[in-house]
């Protein structure tokens, strides 16, 4: 059993990870935390913090109701401020929000108003037991490639993906806002993200089609679990439409999207690479489900990851969420490979 106490090396790795972020002496940052967060890593923040001479406020917001219809887990987007003007202004005053909030402010509603103010930039501890934090820590070496894999999204017009499952979807990213983190940002209203090292694009309107197929060992993030059977889906212009599959993973996907009584539930959120190499598959099966909010599989290096849910860009919105990382796909932009048979490729490896 992992005991959530401090420890010296988890401390030391905070230590590091605050300071590649910019954190240093006389850093104005503000550690964000809800009732419901873990407390050793507000702890661990803390006293990073402290040693590192940064000038430091704490604010905790009540962890909200839920409202939703089923759980609502691993969704990226915290709602723990609740519009509070007093906290959100108080967010703007600082250089760096460390936020420990159980989902992370990434997609909150108030983060664009607080990104906006010109100087606040965002550093995500996501809700994971510190030793897998300690695995994946951030490391300045990964961020040009990460940097790369961006900027071959933002240059390329289509993405195909492709497996020998039968998994032959097309995404158009002309217009698409793409983005990702390894980990570490130090310019005012960047973000980071710790577990780091993914490249992602937002798809627009009617940008999605063709057909996912989903294998044993694929993982659903929302569940937090390795798929045991298939999962054949159809997208057509952005939207599921068809569900294959007659295993109890297949059943549960199909049940958790018909609670939401959504359209948009349906919709694609985003798609991209992982590239953290301190990221495994085999973890999963090492953690209780508590230990993990699972955001090291988001980032798995050569996995590729969809999701389905919201997507501010295409206009929509909806707390119906998964995050889909698929092993052995083949990734190409504009008919170059990047990822081949889930291997990162040429410059990205």
């Amino acid at each position: 059993m992992l005991q959530e106490r401090v420890e010296g090396k988890w401390l030391a790795a905070f230590r590091r990870v605050m300071a590649l972020n910019g954190i240093g002496k006389g850093t104005p940052i503000a550690i964000l935390s809800e009732t419901q967060s873990r407390p050793v890593l507000i702890h661990l923040c803390e006293l990073a913090a402290y040693d590192l001479g940064a000038d430091v406020c704490m604010i905790q917001m009540p962890t909200p109701p839920q409202s939703a219809p089923v759980p609502v887990k691993s969704t990226g987007t915290s709602w723990a401020l609740q519009g509070n003007r007093a906290a959100i202004e108080a967010l703007k005053q600082v250089d760096v929000v460390v936020d420990c909030t159980v989902e992370g402010l990434i997609h909150a509603p108030e983060w664009p108003e607080i990104e906006g103010s010109g100087r606040t930039r965002l550093l995500v501890i996501t809700n994971e037991h510190p030793e897998i934090l300690e695995r994946t820590e951030p490391r300045a070496e990964d961020g040009p490639k990460v940097e790369l894999g961006i900027q071959m999204l933002r240059e390329a017009s289509e993405m195909r993906v492709t497996s020998a499952l039968g998994t032959d979807l097309t995404v158009d990213l002309r217009g698409a806002p793409c983005g990702g983190t390894a980990g570490f940002s130090t310019k005012p209203g960047g973000v980071a993200h710790w577990p780091g090292g993914l490249c992602l694009a937002f798809p627009g309107q009617s940008a999605v089609n063709g057909r996912i197929v989903m294998g044993v060992g694929d993982m659903n993030l929302t569940f937090k679990t390795f798929l045991s059977g298939p999962i054949d889906i159809t997208v057509e212009n952005d939207f599921i439409t068809k569900i294959r599959g007659d295993g109890i993973d297949a059943l549960h996907f199909r049940e958790y999207m018909e609670a939401w009584g959504d359209r948009n539930a349906y919709g694609i959120s985003h798609v991209g690479w992982g590239m953290n190499t301190g990221a495994r598959w085999v973890s999963a099966t090492m953690y209780d489900k508590r230990d993990m909010q699972a955001v090291e599989f988001r980032a798995l290096p050569g996995s590729f990851l969809w999701s389905t849910g919201a997507n501010q860009y295409a206009g929509r919105y909806t707390l119906g969420h998964f995050d889909l990382p698929m092993r052995n796909c083949t990734i190409a932009l504009d008919g170059r490979v990047v990822v081949k048979d889930g291997v990162l490729q040429g410059d990205l490896a």
